[in-house]
C-alpha cells in the first residue's frame, strides 16, 4: 500500500505502551534478557504498522533509518572498547589505582568522585568519555575501598550527567540549544536555575552516604598488597598519565570527540610498548579482546580484565535493536500521534514544562536516543513555548531535563547500554543512586507548578 493511514490516539498509546510492558514485564517478572524483549517490541510494533498499512519493505526502512540516526553513537562504542584496553595496556588505569588508594578515603570517595567526573564531563563535554576513564578507575577505587559498587556507578553516572547536560561543548548542550533556536550559553544560564539546585542536593546526598562508610577504612595491609600487584603487573610511574591528559588538552581545544579519542589511544599504546614492555602485537590483540590479567587477586583481575571491540557488541547489539525499534515508531508516527494529542490537553504553563519533559523521557524509551529525543521534543513542543509567550530558553532547558538527564536510566537507550557494558553493572542496579539524574527534572516541575524559575519574553511598546 502506498499511502498507509495515520495512526489514531488510542492505536499510538497501545503500540508505544505494548513496548514498554512488554520489557518492564520481561524484566521484573521473568527475567528474560533486554535483547530478547527488544525483538519482542520490534515485531509488536511492525504488527501496529503493517495494520497500517506499511509494506514489509516500508518497515524494513523505517529500521534502517534509525539504525543510520544512531551511526555516530556505535563509531564511539567500539573506540570507547578500545581506549579502555589501550588504557589498561599503557597502565593508565593501574597507576590511577595506585596513587587513589593511598589519596582518597572511604568518607570523602562519593562527593570527591562527583565533583571529579563533573569536572571532567564539563572540561570534555562528553559523559560516555568520562564515564569509560576514569569511571572505570573509580569503580575500581570504589571496590578496593569496600563502597558498594551500584552506589559509585550511580555517582559516576551523576556527574557525567552533569557535564552532558551544562558543558558548551556537549553534544546534547549544543543540539537542544540548536532545537529551540536559541544561544548556547543562555541555553546554559537557563538551565542554572534548576541544575545548581540539584546539583548541591546530590553532593550533599553523597557526602552523607559516604559517611556511612567513614569506618570503612583499607587495612595498611590491604593497601599494601593491592599496590604491590599493581606494581608487578605494570610499571607506576606519573608518565602513564600522558593518554588522559592528551585527551583531556584536545577535548579543551575543541577537537572532537572522535579524534580526541584516537590521539588518546595512540598515546596509550605508545606507553604501553616504551613503558610496559609490550609488545606491538599483544597490544592490538588487547584493543580486539580486552585486556587479560591474573595477578592473583580478584579485586585487581576484576578491575584490569576489561575493554576491547568485543566487550562493546553486546551493547551495541543491544544499541541497533533500540535505533531500529525507535526508527520504526517514528516513521510509523506513533509517538508523534501520541504527544500531539497530549499537546490538546495541555491549560497551563506548568503543565505544559511538565508535559515537554515527560515526552523527552517517553521519546527516549521508544527511541533509544537523546538525541532524536530532543530533535524531536523541539519540533513538537515549539509552537506551543511560542503561544505561551516563554523564553526559547525554557524549551531548550526542558528538552535537556527530560531526554539528555534520563537515557541513562533506560536500559536500552544508547546511554543505558552503553554505561552498563563499561561499569559491568545492569541500569536498574545503579540507577535508584544517580541522584542528579531524577532529582533535576522533580525539582524543575515542582518549581514550575509554584511558578519559580519561569522565564517569559519580553514584550516591548511599538
Amino acid at each position: 500500500m502506498n499511502n498507509p493511514r495515520e495512526p489514531g490516539l488510542a492505536q499510538s498509546i497501545l503500540s508505544f505502551g505494548g513496548v514498554v510492558c512488554i520489557v518492564i514485564v520481561g524484566l521484573l517478572w521473568f527475567e528474560v534478557n533486554l535483547h530478547s524483549l527488544l525483538i519482542i517490541g520490534l515485531v509488536w510494533v511492525g504488527a501496529n504498522s503493517a495494520y497500517l498499512g506499511y509494506r514489509f519493505v516500508d518497515i524494513r526502512a523505517a529500521m534502517v533509518s534509525g539504525i543510520e540516526k544512531g551511526l555516530g553513537a556505535i563509531f564511539i562504542f567500539i573506540l570507547i572498547g578500545i581506549l579502555i584496553a589501550a588504557l589498561m595496556e599503557s597502565g593508565t588505569v593501574g597507576s590511577l589505582v595506585y596513587y587513589g588508594v593511598d589519596i582518597l578515603h572511604p568518607a570523602v570517595f562519593l562527593p570527591a568522585g562527583l565533583v571529579f567526573c563533573s569536572f571532567m564531563s564539563v572540561v570534555t563535554g562528553t559523559a560516555w568519555g568520562t564515564v569509560g576513564t576514569v569511571g572505570v578507575v573509580l569503580m575500581g577505587l570504589g571496590g578496593a575501598l569496600g563502597i558498594p559498587l551500584p552506589l559509585v556507578a550511580g555517582m559516576i553516572v551523576s556527574g557525567a550527567s552533569f557535564g552532558d547536560k551544562m558543558s558548551p561543548v556537549s553534544d546534547t548542550t549544543i543540539l537542544a540549544a540548536m532545537s529551540a533556536n536559541t544561544d548556547v550559553y543562555a541555553h546554559i544560564r537557563a538551565m542554572m536555575y534548576t541544575t545548581v539546585p540539584t546539583y548541591f542536593i546530590a553532593l550533599l546526598l553523597f557526602a552523607a552516604i559516604g559517611m556511612q562508610y567513614a569506618d570503612q577504612t583499607v587495612s595498611a595491609q590491604q593497601v599494601v598488597e593491592l599496590k604491590q600487584r599493581l606494581a608487578v603487573e605494570f610499571a607506576i610511574s606519573p608518565w602513564t598519565l600522558a593518554p588522559l591528559i592528551v585527551l583531556l588538552g584536545l577535548s579543551m581545544i575543541r577537537v572532537s570527540v572522535e579524534p580526541s579519542m584516537l590521539a588518546g589511544i595512540a598515546t596509550a599504546i605508545g606507553c604501553a610498548i616504551l613503558l610496559q614492555g609490550r609488545q606491538f602485537t599483544d597490544v592490538l590483540a588487547s584493543l580486539q579482546n580486552g585486556y587479560s590479567a591474573e595477578t592473583g587477586a580478584e579485586l585487581v583481575d576484576v578491575l584490569l580484565n576489561r575493554g576491547g571491540i568485543q566487550s562493546m557488541m553486546w551493547t551495541l547489539s543491544l544499541a541497533l535493536i533500540a535505533l531500529a525499534l525507535g526508527g520504526l515508531l517514528d516513521r510509523s508516527g506513533f509517538v508523534r500521534v501520541m504527544l500531539s494529542g497530549l499537546l490538546t490537553r495541555i491549560r497551563n504553563t506548568a503543565t505544559l514544562m511538565t508535559a515537554t519533559i515527560g515526552s523527552g523521557i517517553a521519546a527516549n524509551m521508544s527511541m533509544g536516543e537523546a538525541y532524536l529525543s530532543i530533535i524531536f521534543g523541539g519540533q513538537i513542543f515549539k509552537e506551543s513555548f511560542e503561544e505561551d509567550g516563554l523564553r526559547k530558553t525554557m524549551l531548550s532547558r526542558c528538552l535537556e531535563e527530560g531526554a539528555t538527564l534520563s537515557t541513562p536510566l533506560i536500559p536500552w537507550t544508547t546511554a543505558g547500554a552503553f554505561y552498563t557494558g563499561v561499569l559491568g553493572l545492569a541500569t536498574l542496579e545503579y540507577a535508584p543512586w544517580a541522584f542528579f539524574n531524577y532529582i533535576n527534572p522533580l525539582l524543575s516541575i515542582i518549581l514550575a507548578y509554584l511558578g519559580l524559575g519561569i522565564f517569559r519574553q519580553i514584550v516591548r511598546d511599538s
